[in-house]
């Protein structure tokens, strides 16, 4: 089958909407039959909701739902999913997996969790010490995760676990996904500083996860979850974003709406975080381009790094705008959100919660590292234990 081109793809957005018009069909409805019709993302192969179509033309279906009034399936809300899970799984998935995952997935009626980091695996990922032991056809994990988002809500985890202790750590780890429904899978919520428990901790005891719910092969688990890791700070760092959208937008409002709050100092600052983040904005927008001819590189390393600093500096700027009544907080109620919410809340709440952005994703520490030795060829930091058995590690 010859894939759509723009005009082909119009065709069909009206298509789906004169088969299901928004108003008389039910959201879940819509978002099945939009799968099924190759137009959740029309770069996906046929039958796993694309056409085989060029990425860029993604926009030219959007548009022409979003002006007929069809819901969307709630991005934010899946990013998990949308953003880390369903490349890894179009990339490494067995056939099965790719039908059985990848519609509830993209329609938001399963919701995903990343079982990554843990207490004494985060910068230092593969690390990891979660254990995964071969029983028939089942492996039995064991260990702790944590700094797990929507873990409360999800219905699956991607999940990478050790399974050989003898190699060297990048080569002993395989990588899973994991049912969040199972017995022994406990997960508490971890309480931040915004009040929030918007992430999670973990615990893993006895899970029995059959060998069919394995992504690649036994041991290459850390191939595998570099393509989950690079999605994931595209997804973070590269979000498609209008002019002043993100943390820019209330900084700039505030400034225009009260002159009285304004200094020379305070304006300089703001000019220059205001042509950053459009700086940024304008890469973030090249680097989707670049996603066309394949799969995020080290460069969405970058665009993460820049997030997480424009963020901190411009929600730093923004309390100290408002003087006093930026230090004020508008609610510490303990809640389990289902998403991150940085423009729709107050000053206070920017200011703290974007502590986390240089953390989440991949310390900043460590994507410097990726861009000085992948992007900028500098040479490599010495590593002694690159070749060291996992279980001979000092911990």
């Amino acid at each position: 089958m010859t894939a759509p081109d723009a005009p082909g793809l119009r065709r069909r957005t009206q298509e789906l909407l004169a088969a299901h018009p928004p108003a008389t069909t039910g959201r879940t409805a819509f978002l099945r039959a939009r799968f099924d019709a190759g137009l959740a993302w029309v770069h996906y192969p046929a039958g796993l909701g694309g056409l085989g179509a060029p990425r860029s033309l993604q926009p030219v279906v959007d548009a022409g739902l979003a002006a007929a009034g069809a819901p969307d399936n709630d991005p934010r809300r899946i990013g998990i999913g949308l953003g880390m899970a369903a490349p890894t799984l179009l990339g490494f998935g067995t056939d099965e997996q790719k039908q059985r995952f990848l519609r509830p997935l993209w329609t938001g009626e399963e919701v995903w969790c990343q079982l990554f980091s843990e207490p004494g695996a985060g910068s230092d990922l593969a690390a990891l010490g979660t254990r995964a032991v071969r029983d028939g056809e089942d492996w039995v994990v064991d260990g702790q995760k944590v700094w797990t988002s929507s873990a409360h809500l999800a219905r699956w985890a991607i999940l990478i676990a050790r399974t050989d202790p003898d190699v060297p750590k990048h080569r002993g780890i395989s990588y899973f996904i994991c049912d969040m429904t199972d017995p022994g899978v406990e997960v508490r919520p971890l309480r931040q500083i915004t009040g929030e428990a918007e992430f999670n901790e973990v615990f893993l005891t006895g899970v029995r996860i059959p060998d069919t719910r394995r992504l690649g092969p036994v041991g290459e688990g850390w191939k595998v979850a570099q393509t989950t890791l690079m999605n994931e700070r595209v997804s973070i760092g590269g979000a498609r974003v209008p002019r002043e959208g993100g943390m820019i937008g209330p900084v700039a409002r505030t400034w225009r709406e009260r002159p009285g709050l304004r200094t020379h100092d305070l304006h300089q600052r703001l000019l220059t975080l205001w042509v950053e983040a459009e700086v940024a904005r304008l890469t973030g927008t090249r680097l989707r381009q670049q996603l066309v001819a394949g799969q995020p590189g080290p460069e969405g390393s970058g665009m993460k790094l820049a997030f997480a600093r424009l963020n901190q500096e411009i929600s730093g700027l923004e309390v100290e705008l408002l003087g006093q009544e930026g230090l004020l907080y508008g609610d510490w109620t303990m809640r389990r959100p289902e998403l991150v919410d940085f423009t729709g809340r107050d000053a206070g709440y920017r200011y703290l919660r974007s502590k986390g952005n240089s953390i989440e994703g991949g310390t900043s520490e460590v994507l410097l590292n990726i861009v000085a030795e992948r992007v900028l060829g500098l040479p490599a930091e010495p590593r002694t234990d690159k070749d060291v058995a996992w279980k001979d590690l000092a911990r």
